[in-house]
């Protein structure tokens, strides 16, 4: 498997990223302020880090809450 996209989050952080980044890309289909264009970018990040399982910043420091290595 490639290194780069080995997992390095738990089921438990995947499910709070992807619960926080929902939550953050309400208000760019509710309100459409201008500073929902940042939180909907934000959101997106968390729910993509949430699908794959992979935080390039822990895998910048080494760090993993995946209990399998």
């Amino acid at each position: 498997m490639n290194s780069l996209f080995k997992v390095n989050q738990s089921n438990k952080e995947r499910i709070i990223r992807f619960i926080i980044g929902v939550l953050l890309c309400i208000p760019f289909f509710t309100h459409g302020y201008s500073f929902s264009y940042v939180l909907l970018t934000i959101g997106g990040i968390l729910i993509f880090n949430a699908a794959s399982g992979v935080c390039m910043i822990y895998k910048l420091f080494g760090y993993s809450t995946c209990p399998i290595d």
